[in-house]
């Protein structure tokens, strides 16, 4: 009899490439699974091969969403048939960890974040200390758990003496082709992700009147669109600077190959960001463009082990712009990215994932 998974996220699960790939992998290891999320009135319809169930909440920010989510997510767990829960990320742990104490069920955690790191927290030290105080009390007690870099595993197995696990949040490889646009249009300077500050939109946005032939494509939704589009309106640079709402993966990996230089660049405001390794710098990667990306530790690694892309450390306006121009018209080298996505891809990844799920560890 095959064995039952409940996967449980705080987001909306449409574009949630990371959980759509764990449970993909689940799925297709023989696990019967139920992925679960929520429905906000622009999330997209989901069509996958096992069920899903998205709750429609009353509250969608502050302490009383955190609140509502835990409390039913508890009771859809308390009450489903299961073997295993997974949970993702420490806004959705109180709830899988008592389900899975008072069930005696395996608990797993996938950490995609350092949580109480997190730049939306940092000018917040109630709320900080509380998700700290949650994890204080849980995390010495986690026996399966994983997170998406080295830095972020060390620093939570040193903290809480356990041992946390890396499963990077890689693309999956497969050979399509990758589309440029023809030479006499303007370059295309990417951003895909969420749009939430420290991400150095702004940055980028007061370096595109010195940027040459070239137009800023974003790429996602977040707390600071509105911040950005009126910054750009402000600035006049509507034709330079292009919005287009969150994607699905492949169409996403549509638009990203057809640019030119992929962004990666993050503010230092806390050690959630410094430690992060962002999966656009993978997906830049297999859709064959180079990076332009911050020096941060497991982003650095990455960059200068497979020559990716150039990091920088300073973002004032016209440097910015002068790094973007000279990689415009001296492309970086990319003919050994297909290489590099061979290793650098879920179908290796998905392995230890496999092995920390089951406990063969």
């Amino acid at each position: 009899m095959k064995k039952r998974i409940l996967i449980s996220v705080s987001s909306d699960l449409s574009t949630d490439q990371r959980v759509l790939k764990v449970a993909k992998t689940c799925y297709e290891n023989g696990f019967e699974v139920l992925l679960i999320g929520r429905k906000l009135y622009d999330s997209q319809s989901l069509t996958l091969p096992y069920p899903v169930k998205r709750f429609h909440l009353l509250f969608n920010k502050s302490i009383a969403f955190y609140a509502e989510l835990n409390i039913r997510l508890f009771f859809l767990l308390l009450f489903s048939r299961t073997d295993i829960f997974l949970s993702n990320d420490t806004d959705t742990l109180p709830a899988n960890f008592m389900a899975a104490k008072f069930r005696r069920k395996k608990l797993v955690f996938d950490a995609h974040e350092l949580f109480p790191e997190v730049p939306e927290l940092a000018d917040r030290p109630l709320v900080k200390k509380v998700w700290t105080k949650i994890e204080d009390s849980i995390f010495p007690k986690l026996q399966y758990s994983y997170t998406v870099c080295r830095s972020i595993a060390d620093y939570y197995n040193k903290k809480y003496n356990i041992d946390m696990k890396v499963v990077r949040n890689l693309p999956y490889y497969y050979e399509a082709e990758k589309t440029k646009l023809p030479e006499n249009k303007p370059k295309v300077i990417i951003y895909q992700g969420a749009l939430n500050m420290g991400r150095g939109l702004e940055w980028v946005i007061d370096a595109m009147p010195f940027i040459e032939n070239a137009v800023l494509l974003i790429i996602g939704d977040g707390d600071i669109k509105t911040q950005l589009e009126e910054q750009v309106a402000q600035k006049k640079l509507d034709n330079k600077v292009t919005f287009k709402a969150k994607m699905r993966p492949e169409e996403l990996y549509l638009q990203t190959s057809k640019a030119d230089i992929g962004l990666c660049l993050l503010e230092n405001k806390g050690l959630s960001y410094y430690y992060s390794l962002p999966n656009r710098i993978f997906d830049y990667i297999h859709a064959d463009i180079p990076v332009l990306a911050s020096r941060f530790p497991e982003i650095t690694t990455i960059v200068e082990t497979y020559k990716t892309g150039i990091l920088i450390d300073h973002y004032e306006p016209e440097y910015l712009a002068k790094i973007i121009n000279d990689m415009l018209e001296y492309p970086y080298p990319t003919a050994h990215f297909t290489e590099i996505a061979k290793k650098l891809c879920w179908e290796n990844e998905e392995k230890v994932l496999i092995s920390v799920i089951t406990g063969k560890l």
